[in-house]
């Protein structure tokens, strides 16, 4: 199978943040973009941003800007969809997708993802990280954590993802189960891979977390 292309989604409200572009919010100096993009693209083949409104508010990255084609923020699916369609355009087989507000996710996150789909009728698989104690326990005993917004599509089933949220599906794993989706699992130590910056507190917290990497 052909090198994935990669898609950052970032085309949500960030209302946890107070509005605006979450990716464009600075730790350790360094905008959140200008991280994921530095994870990402080693990775990949080719990398698009997926995000709403005036994309030349993005320029200075050189990335092709993808807005959803279904209205109204309809979640990650959207995302996806956009950068699906993108990468048939571009002649792929798959993409893998990243949150745009989670800068210290795996730097084998594509290599792991692809494992993790071998043998499937469709390259699908998401990221997930195990749970355990009371994580487990209020989850309802659901061993690993799936991260939704960390996934590796196939092209081919584009039509498929644009017919369900015609529908109004909306939730990720509703759709990756109904097509049996692989899971990568990765360690959640010393601290989750994935987590995202949702508030101020989070942004904090990840600047805490980069000093105590560096």
């Amino acid at each position: 199978m052909k090198q994935p292309l990669g898609v950052i989604l970032a085309g949500g409200l960030a209302t946890r943040m107070g509005g605006g572009d979450k990716t464009l919010l600075s730790v350790g100096g360094e905008s959140l973009l200008s991280r994921i993009i530095d994870r990402l693209e080693p990775q990949v083949a080719g990398l698009a941003l997926n995000a709403n409104g005036d994309a030349s508010r993005f320029a200075d990255t050189g990335l092709p800007v993808l807005p959803d084609s279904i209205e109204g923020f309809a979640g990650p699916l959207a995302g996806v969809l956009a950068g699906l369609d993108w990468a048939a355009t571009q002649g792929a087989d798959s993409i893998v997708t990243v949150a745009g507000d989670t800068p210290f996710f795996p730097c084998d996150l594509v290599p792991r993802l692809l494992l993790a789909a071998e043998g499937q009728p469709h390259p699908l698989a998401l990221a997930a990280t195990p749970r355990t104690g009371d994580e487990a326990l209020r989850s309802g005993g659901k061993r690993v954590n799936r991260h939704p917004t960390f996934g590796l599509w196939p092209v081919a089933l584009r039509d498929d993802l644009r017919a369900a949220l015609g529908d109004g599906l909306r939730k990720v794993v509703a759709w990756t189960d109904g097509h049996g989706a692989g899971e990568a699992l990765f360690p959640a130590e010393p601290f989750d891979p994935f987590f995202n910056v949702n508030t101020p507190d989070d942004l904090a917290h990840a600047e805490a977390l980069l000093k105590g990497a560096a």
